[in-house]
């Protein structure tokens, strides 16, 4: 057997340089490890075996004994396990169960805008509210005031009130980020690069806000000025130098989409906007509107023709397109025929679809500009006048239309333009090109505007830098996912929107193993306890029983599997203000009343009314009696009282074995964890004891005392300490480190539990909080996931197993019910009619602990 080493250094044990050390928790570590511990508190180190804070000799580790024992014994001997109190865990159950990581969490939680941050114009609008654009304004909260912004439908998520009763509420943040996690990867990915454009030129992307009222998930955008076409009329030579500037503008737009990878494919003239000093912008939301009126123009085209349609169809759809203002290249919309099947064709334009796919829209659009109302109404003229019959026998032959309608704007081109604009007419002839490989590059177009402006001297001066893409995966906007979520007339397709919750939950194959898996399906249901006739103080579980405690005095015991009630304590003279459990060498439940009474309650079979022994703490007028209790394996049972002090008591015959002194103010609640004794007071800190001699260790808090904040309640679990305040506040130490604070709610939280990284909260605004804590070492948040409103003022919280437990002033105890409805109670009994019908009398009044139950699906 190998020699005993030291749990820090791992060298063995040798009695001159390595030497053993016994720390008060009974752990060894060898001398010089011991020395160079961090010391967070002044005489006190954290033990490396078990973690427990333990007293540390101020004369260092020679002060410590030896272990004789182990220097002796080594060849037999191993290290010391660590405590079984850091053995026994809790299971830990996931609360809400999610399916993205951390990661998804934190590259998208910062584009969700605040709830109030968006309010919409739904008064006086045509718009529904569930339509696929919307207008508002965004709330900037800098003292500016509020901007106009343009909403985009992208996604929906469940609302509040379609068809589901469970109590529980999604936070707003997580039902947005649920809604993105269920979109397409393509869809997401399209988002992200969208949102991550901030160049000149283009509308610039607040984020994503959701609707609670429709439970729709819109991008927000930048709305600036529109412009009608009638402004256009009558363009002569003198406004050559203000259309080539927006020429140019339009053009550096879509150049700096390019560098992220973004081609649009078509525009049409709602896409172009103006800021208040005249420069013209691409409208980032009009662009994604436009792209799905190209999808529901040709839906509403075609809805009615067989498959594949005909040159006559196209022709309508062209002329429906041109109609709404809105240009697509010839490589684009065969691309958008080919993804609706409506060509049998197996030849593919995709690879085409490229940068050059932007010149002719911008072609198109700046002849529009130039030509104005008239030109328009010339454009559709001559697309109505295309010949289809030359292409009947082929009916799939999109290029034979395309050519016609070129020649018919080729023609336009030469007999509209004239003076500074003739010089335009070369390269614009070229744009319109349908071989998209022909066609000049958008800087040549830009390079045209340009020279409408400055002479050809000064304008060769300024090289246009040509930048290569950025790395990113490059797409075209009107091919895209998002664009494919299209509304026709007013029936949307809520088949294709992305993020729809139908309350089947998130993962298949979980349906009734907890409490956690029905919440995140959205199916939680409480069942109300009654019976205490006053505000409920104290919940606790064990042995197949639910114990609560109220100021009535009584503790009403229930059965953990269907809930009914079993079986009332009584004997407390005063109110009952704290209760635990207890499974030691015997299982019992222990109480303390305001008049400083501590009951030890039997939970064996048969239940009896009276305790097994009770005890006092000694009586003072000026003092309010136990305010909490808790228990530690070594045997005795601590009470936090009305006069500043911790007390030690022996559960076996209840004797006093210590008094703890250092609060100023009551001592309002306990928590045992890895060997500490955690004791939270209204004075504001929280003081460490050691369970081995009851010595005080450190006090955390103390750095807060200058706003002092009663301590109302503790919660720990796996080294995470979580203490809740009276002014809503709540902090939060890892290791006895501080590593959060924050306010959580408007008004005092009386209750707090903690499961995990699951925390929850309740108080006097009369609602459950979940919050989820994340994080590591060195930094931690603290994310709120739902809520549960509740009837009144929350006094106790429990999370057993899966199952969340709470008690309210209104005298009711909440529990999860989802289980009682999978579940038939069966009574097997041989009896005769009189027998039959006074046994129905006792089920009816609920005695059901005289038969025989068993649960079946």
């Amino acid at each position: 057997m190998e020699p005993p080493e030291c749990p820090v250094c791992l060298q063995s044990y040798d009695g001159e340089s390595t030497l053993p050390r016994v720390l008060s928790c009974g752990h060894t570590a060898c001398e010089e490890c011991l020395t160079n511990i961090p010391k967070k508190f002044p005489d006190t180190i954290r033990c490396p075996a078990c973690t427990v804070l333990v007293k540390f000799p101020p004369q260092g580790p020679s002060a410590l004994p030896k272990n004789i024992d182990l220097l002796r014994l080594f060849p037999s001997s191993s290290n010391p396990t660590p405590d079984s109190t850091r053995n026994s865990k809790n299971s830990s159950f996931e609360f809400v169960t999610r399916s993205w990581p951390d990661e998804f969490h934190a590259a998208w939680k910062d584009r969700v805008l605040l709830l109030d941050a968006v309010s919409v114009e739904r008064e006086g609008s045509t718009e529904s509210a569930s339509s696929s654009r919307l207008c508002g304004c965004l709330n900037k909260g800098d003292g500016d005031g509020d901007s106009k912004v343009s909403l985009l439908r992208v996604g929906s998520f469940q609302r509040r009130d379609d068809g589901c009763d469970s109590v529980f509420e999604f936070s707003y943040l997580l039902r947005m980020i649920s809604c993105l996690w269920g979109m397409e990867e393509g869809e997401r990915d399209e988002l992200d690069v969208i949102m991550r454009v901030e160049e000149r030129g283009v509308s610039k992307v607040f984020g994503l806000w959701g609707d609670l009222k429709s439970g729709v998930l819109y991008l927000v955008g930048q709305k600036l000025t529109d412009f009608s076409l009638e402004e256009f009329e009558d363009i002569s030579e003198d406004d050559a130098s203000c259309l080539a500037v927006i020429g140019m503008q339009l053009c550096e737009a879509l150049l700096s989409l390019h560098k992220d990878g973004i081609f649009v494919g078509c525009l049409s003239v709602s896409c172009v906007k103006f800021d208040e000093f005249g420069n013209a912008f691409v409208d980032f939301i009009e662009l994604l509107e436009t792209g799905r009126n190209v999808y529901g123009l040709i839906s509403e085209e075609t809805s009615s023709c067989s498959k594949p349609v005909g040159a006559l169809e196209m022709g309508l759809v062209l002329k429906r397109l041109v109609e709404n203002g809105i240009f697509v290249s010839f490589e684009v919309l065969f691309e958008l025929l080919k993804k609706q099947n409506l060509l049998i064709t197996q030849a593919s334009s995709e690879c085409m679809v490229a940068c050059s796919s932007d010149v002719l829209p911008v072609c198109v659009l700046l002849l529009m500009l130039l030509g104005g109302k008239q030109f328009s109404e010339e454009l559709i003229e001559s697309v109505s006048g295309v010949d289809a019959k030359e292409c009947e026998e082929k009916s799939e032959d999109l290029l034979v239309l395309y050519t016609g309608l070129m020649e018919k704007l080729s023609y336009i081109l030469e007999s509209k333009l004239s003076g500074k604009f003739k010089s335009m007419v070369g390269i614009l002839r070229q744009c319109c090109c349908l071989d998209p490989q022909t066609r000049p590059v958008l800087t040549d177009l830009w390079k045209c505007n340009r020279e409408l402006i400055m002479n050809h001297r000064l304008s060769s001066m300024f090289a246009l830098e040509k930048k290569k893409p950025r790395k990113r995966k490059e797409f075209c906007l009107v091919l895209g996912e998002l664009c494919r979520l299209v509304v026709v007339g007013s029936k949307e397709l809520e088949e294709d929107l992305p993020g729809m919750e139908s309350g089947d939950g998130a993962e298949e194959g979980k349906l009734d193993k907890d409490f956690v898996g029905r919440l995140s399906e959205g199916k939680i249901k409480s069942k109300d306890l009654r019976g205490h006739q006053d505000s409920v103080t104290g919940l606790a579980v064990g042995g197949g029983f639910l114990f609560s405690s109220s100021l009535d005095k009584n503790i009403h015991v229930w059965s953990l599997k269907d809930f009914s009630h079993v079986h009332t304590f009584k004997g407390h003279q005063d109110k009952v203000t704290a209760l635990i459990y207890i499974k030691g060498v015997e299982t019992v439940c222990v109480s303390g009343d305001g008049g400083g009474g501590i009951f030890v309650w039997s939970t064996s079979f048969p239940l009896e009314e009276q305790p097994l022994r009770k005890w006092y703490e000694p009586k003072d007028w000026r003092y309010s009696g136990i305010h909490a209790l808790a228990y530690s394996e070594d045997g005795y049972v601590y009470s936090g009282s009305g006069d500043n002090t911790i007390k030690a008591w022996s559960l076996q015959d209840g004797k006093l074995v210590c008094t703890m002194t250092g609060h100023k103010s009551v001592v309002s609640t306990l928590v045992v964890l890895n060997g500490v004794l955690y004791s939270g007071s209204w004075d504001g800190t929280v003081r460490l004891w050691s369970l081995s001699d009851h010595s005080f260790l450190t006090v955390l808090g103390e750095e807060t005392q200058g706003i002092v904040k009663s301590i109302l309640s503790l919660a720990a679990d796996e080294g995470t300490l979580v203490a809740a305040y009276q002014n809503g506040d709540i902090q939060i130490w890892r290791d006895d480190t501080s590593m959060k604070s924050m306010q959580i709610q408007s008004s005092a939280i009386l209750s707090v539990a903690l499961n995990g990284k699951w925390l929850f909260t309740g108080g006097w605004d009369r609602t459950v909080n979940i919050q989820e804590l994340s994080g590591d070492e060195i930094s931690l948040e603290c994310t709120h996931v739902g809520s549960i409103p509740g009837s009144s003022v929350v006094t106790s919280l429990l999370y057993w197993e899966g199952k969340l437990f709470a008690g309210f002033a209104d005298k009711i105890i909440k529990v999860d019910s989802h289980s009682l409805s999978n579940h038939v109670l069966l009574l097997r009994m041989v009896c005769n009619k009189s027998v039959l019908s006074e046994i129905s009398r006792y089920i009816i009044v609920g005695v059901n602990k005289n038969f025989s139950f068993s649960s079946c699906s």
